[in-house]
């Protein structure tokens, strides 16, 4: 089952064109390259129909994630937040000691602010989701290091 992703309804509207412009000229546009690598030939040793097919299964597969992102988006607002870490809130912490202010949620939603952007799904954003200010909380980085972060405020997003 598909997790709920919360985006801002700017997000949500620029992935929505993304898709529609994959969807049809993206399409349309790597299908005419695939044909034109085709009728050079032998397509064992035709690069670029190795690059246009490469550059097709790519598109698709963005075009799978963006609609189950979609699918499965909440849209809106920032849910009020109940003081606690959850995904559309932003955060005032000390990260290893050093202070940080980030939002928690999709990605996706960093186009819409300057605010750098931790996934809930993340190993910081899994640590710290439920942790009301004054809480600490550990989690492992991907170099193997145990990374200790200590929640100070919790707030709602707003753009």
């Amino acid at each position: 089952m598909a997790e709920t992703t919360w985006l801002t309804q700017e997000a949500y509207d620029r992935l929505k064109g993304e898709l529609h412009t994959l969807e049809t000229d993206g399409r349309t546009e790597v299908v005419k390259r695939i044909e034109a690598a085709r009728s050079e030939g032998d397509l064992r040793e035709n690069g670029g129909y190795h690059a246009a097919r490469e550059e097709q299964a790519k598109m698709e597969g963005r075009i799978a994630q963006l609609k189950a992102l979609l699918t499965h988006a909440k849209v809106g607002e920032a849910p009020e937040s109940s003081g606690q870490v959850a995904p559309g809130t932003v955060v005032t912490a000390r990260v290893a000691g050093e202070p940080m202010v980030f939002l928690v949620g999709s990605r996706e939603v960093a186009a819409t602010t300057d605010l750098s952007v931790f996934s809930e799904k993340s190993p910081m954003g899994a640590a710290i989701l439920g942790a009301a200010p004054g809480e600490e909380r550990h989690y492992t980085a991907p170099n193997g290091r145990e990374v200790k972060v200590k929640i100070d405020k919790v707030e709602p997003f707003t753009l």
